[in-house]
């Protein structure tokens, strides 16, 4: 599953930088993540460095884009191929 960010999201700027595929952007109100880059930070951590940082725990697993861990590591793997 990729993440989402809810509308608690209080635009606080901390998780943005966190993300290592560049999945979370500023959207029209609050803060976005595009989950055809959200690895869940698979690949690069052992669990999801925006839900880490997060201080209003606004980052739940979003249900409507739902992939198994070897999901998630394929993902990783085209999005550091298409980095190279």
């Amino acid at each position: 599953m990729a993440l989402l960010i809810t509308d608690e999201c209080i635009n606080c700027d901390i998780c943005e930088p966190e993300c290592p595929n560049d999945a979370i952007y500023m959207g029209v109100e609050i803060y976005e993540i595009d989950p055809n880059k959200c690895t869940e930070c698979v690949g690069h951590f052992d669990e999801p460095q925006c839900q880490q940082v997060c201080p209003v725990s606004c980052i739940p697993l979003n249900p409507a884009w739902t992939e198994t861990p070897d999901q998630l590591r394929a993902k990783y793997e085209r999005l550091m191929a298409a980095k190279a």
